[in-house]
């Protein structure tokens, strides 16, 4: 699925979605999956919609907080789930991979686990690159984050050094309209 999803080969429905209520369903699943060394902290303070297909923003979620909890797996940490809104300006959105300026969501996965080796940073979101050991990993994970969020008019960047965790960062431009209540 993955790989359709990757090449683009699957059927996506756009339509507005409420971020907020797709991320506490992924954080409910993922509480019954991750080991009770790892806590989970919420700071979802966003109502805001984007225009998405809600499977591709619970793919983009499933694949950063999996990630952050393989981090953690050995000696246990903190994942912190952050959404908030915030305005970009020109300078700043250019600076983000030419973002248009205006209204974002900003999603923030972080974990307190082994961090990301400097010589690998540049290569994370690279299809099939990855650094876990063979049939651990396919290394499509960030690449499908990054294909997605970036098919939906947003960036997603990445701040890690070892032994000091990794913080992925998620800007998804919102829309005006909100959607029903789900």
């Amino acid at each position: 699925k993955q790989i359709l999803t990757f090449s683009r080969q699957s059927e996506i429905e756009p339509k507005p979605v409420q971020v907020k209520v797709i991320l506490k369903e992924v954080l409910k699943l993922l509480r019954a999956s991750l080991p009770v060394t790892i806590e989970i902290v919420q700071q979802i303070e966003s109502a805001a919609a984007v225009m998405a297909d809600p499977v591709q923003i619970h793919q983009v979620m499933m694949n950063l907080c999996t990630n952050a909890g393989y981090a953690m797996r050995d000696k246990g940490g903190r994942l912190t789930v952050k959404l908030v809104e915030t305005d970009l300006n020109d300078t700043v959105a250019r600076g983000m991979g030419d973002l248009k300026p205006g209204r974002y969501l900003k999603l923030t996965v972080s974990d307190t686990g082994q961090g990301i080796a400097s010589e690998h940073l540049s290569r994370v979101f690279d299809p099939f690159f990855t650094t876990k050991p063979k049939g651990e990993g396919t290394g499509m994970g960030l690449s499908v984050v990054h294909g997605i969020v970036t098919s939906l008019g947003g960036s997603v960047s990445v701040e890690s050094a070892p032994g000091a965790g990794a913080a992925f960062d998620v800007f998804l431009p919102t829309i005006e309209d909100q959607p029903p209540a789900a």
